[in-house]
């Protein structure tokens, strides 16, 4: 069974944004109080974050599909709707976001790092906040938008210092697990190794961590056998170890010979030539081993490399060799540019900058004129079209914003199809410019006629007062003697 996972494909959804409410408030001799309808809860956010204690992306290998949590519709007497739950999920230090396209969205590394991986959508105005002097009682409130919706591929890239390569059955994991408290499993037969093994090493007063890396054959670097799915976890080491065997049973293969091939599929993959090397002739115990390692060391030494001797199972060579790690990977920290903090910049938006664009189009023979920009989207998504009023309210602020004018600038005419939106999801209608829209029953947009007029409690009293100011005069005239 699947024990390590280091790359898969996460299906996200962020939580929709809860509906606005409309509700008039209503209580004995206030059959008209005013609106009181609550806001909708915003939708729950799916974010990333680095967590020490994952090392791997099995979790998300059987359960790819996530999704947040919902919002709440808001509710009469002024209730907004609760939030809905942000989804937090874990993943280990050195895993890169890409969209399905390859592109690199995020590359988290370090422990509480985070990334917003899928926005929740808004939550809709209640009437009571849409309420305003002119708009005393709106019938209607705005829709919650949807959640962000889509597919990421997640990528893990080892966070090590040194990293061990070389061929099946080298003694990379033997090594490693001499060298730090690592127990990977370890046997004399190809592709032991099926994940890599990290481990941490302590020289002197500096501590690094050290990986084997598995599967590097001939090929590798085109997908042969494992070195394609792991070769990602050398991007991130500052220091490469060639560690060759020198007692290998293969007629073929020889210290030098494994070294080039090596050397091919890194070049291949790309990424690697500024990355220090070391090279260790490993299993020296033995004594053909001993005396490969004597004939080779000369040539390997013209080459440039440092080489070291070892023998992981008789503990030959590794205090020296671990100290030298220790010096190139001090050396690799220091030539580091020290982080900064991260600067806030500011760009304001320009003075003339509408935030939407106009642009004709021609769509079976008649042009059509698609409005795209982030007001204008959102609001549609966020109007309920069932609701004269609320379409009413969508045209006042598209007319606002000045969607109508660049629309006359753009040459469209009455009748003229209008898109708002992209392509697959658009809303479409003919455009009738200054139009006064909405319910016609409500006089201006957005205005209720229905408290212009007096209360029908309150237009009782004051026909009971006006009987009584009859009387009253009527009294007053009367004259007995008459």
């Amino acid at each position: 069974m699947t024990t390590f996972v280091d790359r898969v494909e996460l299906h996200v959804a962020a939580g929709s944004g809860g509906h606005g409410c409309a509700s008039v408030h209503r209580e004995k001799f206030k059959p008209l109080g005013g609106p009181d309808g609550g806001n909708g809860g915003r939708g729950g956010d799916v974010i990333l974050t680095v967590d020490q204690s994952v090392t791997t992306l099995l979790e998300y290998h059987h359960s790819p599909h996530r999704k947040a949590t919902n919002g709440k519709p808001g509710e009469g007497g002024n209730r907004s709707g609760k939030d809905g739950q942000d989804l937090i999920l874990p993943v280990p230090d050195g895993t890169v976001v890409l969209d399905k396209a390859g592109n690199v969205l995020a590359d988290l590394v370090g422990h509480g790092t985070s990334y917003v991986a899928a926005q929740g959508g808004r939550g809709g105005l209640g009437n009571a906040a849409l309420a305003s002097a002119r708009r005393k009682a709106p019938g209607f409130a705005l829709l919650g938008e949807p959640g962000d919706l889509g597919d990421i591929v997640l990528e893990l890239k080892t966070v090590a210092d040194v990293a061990l390569v070389g061929y099946p059955s080298a003694g990379k994991s033997s090594l490693i697990s001499v060298l730090s408290a690592a127990k990977p499993k370890i046997a004399d037969y190809p592709f032991t190794t099926l994940v890599p093994n990290l481990g941490v090493v302590t020289a002197g007063s500096t501590v690094f961590t050290i990986a084997d890396v598995p599967g590097l054959i001939p090929g590798a670097s085109q997908g042969r056998g494992l070195g394609l799915e792991f070769l990602r976890h050398v991007e991130r080491c500052s220091v490469l170890v060639h560690v060759l065997d020198t007692a290998t049973l293969e007629s073929d293969r020889d210290p030098v010979s494994d070294l080039d091939t090596i050397e091919a599929e890194l070049r291949e993959y790309g990424g690697l030539d500024n990355r220090p090397r070391i090279v260790v002739l490993n299993k020296v115990d033995v004594p053909d081993g001993k005396d490969l390692a004597e004939m080779v060391r000369a040539d390997l030494e013209e080459r440039g490399y440092r080489v070291f001797e070892v023998s992981a199972v008789a503990h030959i060579g590794l205090r020296e060799l671990s100290f030298a790690l220790a010096e190139l990977v001090g050396r690799a920290r220091a030539a580091k540019p020290k982080e900064e903090a991260t600067r806030i910049v500011i760009r304001p938006k320009a003075v003339d900058d509408t935030g939407f664009t106009v642009t004709r189009e021609e769509f079976e023979g008649e042009p059509l004129f698609r409005v795209r920009g982030e007001k204008p989207e959102r609001w549609v998504r966020q109007t309920d079209f069932n609701n004269d009023e609320a379409v009413g309210y969508l045209a006042d602020r598209l007319n606002r914003l000045g969607v109508e004018d660049q629309l006359m600038k753009a040459g469209a005419r009455g009748g003229d199809g209008v898109a708002i939106g992209p392509e697959d999801n658009a809303v479409v209608f003919d455009w009738e410019p200054s139009v006064m829209a909405g319910a016609e029953m409500l006089g201006r947009r957005g205005e209720d006629h229905r408290f212009d007029a007096p209360r029908p409690a309150a237009q009782r009293r004051q026909d009971r007062q006006a009987e009584r100011d009859d009387s009253l005069r009527a009294y007053d005239e009367f004259d007995p003697f008459e």
